[in-house]
């Protein structure tokens, strides 16, 4: 069962460093919801609660990462809001 847990949070966390990539290069948020992306990352948080308290394993390393990964992108989210404002 690991192994399959393994695999999903592998593929969805390829797609994240390319989102990061994406705000930090374009410095806007077209295309990005913040609400979805605070999903994800409680999604994965509580993957993590459960890891920890429950099921512990090396998969929690996948959840970490994916969770900051995540966290990058949100602060970009805001940060590049913030630099839309700033030159309207």
């Amino acid at each position: 069962m690991v192994l399959f847990e393994a695999i999903m949070l592998v593929c969805f966390g390829v797609a994240w460093p390319f989102s990061v990539y994406k705000s930090y290069r374009s410095k806007t948020n077209k295309g990005k919801s913040v609400y979805f992306m605070i999903i994800i990352f409680v999604g994965y948080v509580s993957g993590i609660i459960h890891k920890y308290f429950f099921n512990y394993d090396e998969v929690i390393i996948l959840y970490v990462i994916n969770v900051v990964v995540i966290a990058i992108d949100i602060i970009l989210f805001f940060v590049n809001k913030r630099r839309v404002k700033n030159n309207s």
